[in-house]
């Protein structure tokens, strides 16, 4: 048992990767308000961990009934995290948010920005989730399970604090910081979105 819940520590550390998500939470959030960047942080952190726990609970059999392979998730994911890294390089998220510059629209993109792309793919993305369904599925006995499941909350809520600290870093980058920012983390988020989608389709070629 020890070595199932260290291996899935270990695996769920590595595929949501907290500390790496912080200058990709900075870009995202660019040129919002403090108060709607601390929403997108806690809404994004409760959509990551429902997600997450309830692939862990019900992940396996509702795939399986639906016929969709998660390589197929991988794939999806990586096409849509492309087309974020495409605003982000381009600068052409800021502009249409320089539209939308009202408070009720600037809630919107808030709400809309912590479902995606920062809670689904960022967070839960095809990775953590089929690092979930596997473990979940292995766990040797019901009290591993809980503690699994503990552990998954433990880990997004590390990304919560991660987010928290990063708006204050953010203030020492100015414009110029989060331009640079956002076109470097484009960059690589188009990188890592061709990766999902390359991973994708090899998996679905071996099967």
């Amino acid at each position: 048992m020890r070595e199932y819940l260290l291996n899935a520590f270990a695996t769920l550390f590595v595929t949501i990767e907290p500390i790496g998500l912080a200058p990709i939470f900075i870009a995202l959030t660019s040129g919002m308000p403090e108060a709607h960047r601390r929403r997108v942080a806690i809404s994004a952190s409760i959509i990551a961990a429902g997600v997450l726990v309830g692939f862990a609970f019900f992940g396996g059999p509702v795939i399986e009934f639906l016929g969709i392979s998660l390589p197929a998730f991988r794939i999806a994911g990586g096409l849509l995290l492309f087309w974020i890294a495409f605003e982000m390089i381009f600068d052409v998220r800021a502009e249409r948010k320089a539209a939308a510059a009202q408070a009720d629209q600037a809630q919107g993109d808030a709400a809309a920005t912590a479902a995606f792309p920062l809670a689904v793919p960022m967070m839960a993305g095809p990775a953590a989730i089929a690092a979930t369904i596997i473990t979940a599925e292995t766990a040797p006995n019901t009290g591993a399970f809980a503690i699994f499941i503990a552990m998954i909350v433990g880990i997004i809520a590390l990304c919560l604090v991660v987010f928290l600290l990063a708006t204050r870093f953010d203030m020492l980058l100015r414009r110029t910081g989060r331009i640079v920012l956002s076109r470097l983390f484009g960059v690589v988020l188009a990188a890592l979105a061709v990766q999902f989608v390359a991973d994708g389709v090899k998996a679905i070629v071996a099967a």
